[in-house]
């Protein structure tokens, strides 16, 4: 069993690891942003609570859900270093001016619920385990972690997305999340979120295929709610431009341990039937180039 601390790395470590984007084969792209676990030795070193608590942000082993589309040949793109370290979901305005020394907080004069709430683009607290940090972060250290870390992984996602685009006339973005088990009003539980942005940031058609398909692999389905995507999919998905942009939740304990800490055997399940719906979604995009391109 892997240890239940986050191991350190430094900070040099690449933020992301690349597959199957020499030669783009499909028209999707699956994107992992919330799965990294190669923790920066000066964020373990200014840690106020255990580091056990840091996994409480990680999408657990989300990129094990990835692994078969990868296998199958789908580009992706899966973050390196962890949440804890920067929110690539987050915009590079949503800074918690109380956790960095020398900001101002009219600098970031309207401070979304999510940052009042810890979960900015740099965690300030969990719940339970209150703040995260001993001391606050240098704002020229804030600066430098989101310009080195963050912006890097969306001009990777977005040059590949224009990439694909211009291979195949269209893309579509899959943006991989586990989330916490959620209930719906009659007490179901819920194997998978998908999220849109409410229809704003991928052509509805393909969001109700995803859905059909997980359902038809005997999951309850939910469309955003209760959630509906964030800055990733506010940043790349442009619907109108051929680009679109889903996020798919997964809930842990389809495929984490009651621990919620190690995959189990039925990731393997999971994975494959999140292959298949990237091969679904492929043959929707492909054939719907074909259609216009005839018409």
């Amino acid at each position: 069993m892997a240890n239940d601390i986050p191991g350190k790395t430094s900070s040099s470590a690449s933020i992301y690891s690349l597959s199957n984007v020499a030669a783009l084969n499909f028209p999707v792209l699956v994107s992992v942003p919330h799965s990294g676990r190669e923790y920066p030795s000066e964020l373990l070193a200014n840690l106020n609570v255990s580091a056990s608590h840091l996994i409480r942000l990680e999408d657990r082993y989300a990129d094990r859900l990835a692994a078969s589309a990868i296998a199958s040949g789908f580009p992706a793109i899966i973050a390196r270093k962890p949440r804890a370290w920067v929110d690539l979901n987050r915009s590079h305005t949503e800074i918690d001016p109380d956790m960095v020394v020398g900001m101002d907080p009219t600098q970031t004069p309207q401070i979304s619920k999510k940052v009042r709430g810890g979960l900015g683009i740099l965690p300030r607290r969990l719940h339970g385990a209150g703040n995260l940090w001993r001391e606050k972060w240098q704002h020229q250290h804030v600066i430098d972690r989101i310009a080195q870390d963050h912006e890097p992984y969306h001009v990777m996602v977005e040059r590949l997305l224009g990439q694909i685009r211009s291979v195949f006339g269209y893309a579509l973005l899959l943006d991989l999340h586990s989330m916490p088990s959620v209930f719906d009003e009659n007490q179901r539980q819920v194997g998978f979120v998908i999220g849109d942005r409410f229809g704003r940031s991928c052509e509805s058609r393909y969001v109700e295929l995803a859905a059909v398909h997980f359902r038809m692999h005997g999951h309850h389905v939910q469309t955003n709610h209760p959630y509906s995507g964030g800055y990733i999919l506010e940043r790349h998905g442009r619907p109108a431009g051929n680009i679109h942009a889903f996020q798919l939740e997964v809930d842990r304990s389809l495929y984490l341990d009651q621990y919620m800490r190690e995959p189990i055997a039925a990731a393997r399940t999971i994975a494959k039937v999140i292959r298949d719906c990237c091969v679904m979604l492929a043959e929707q995009l492909s054939g719907r180039h074909q259609l216009e391109a005839a018409e």
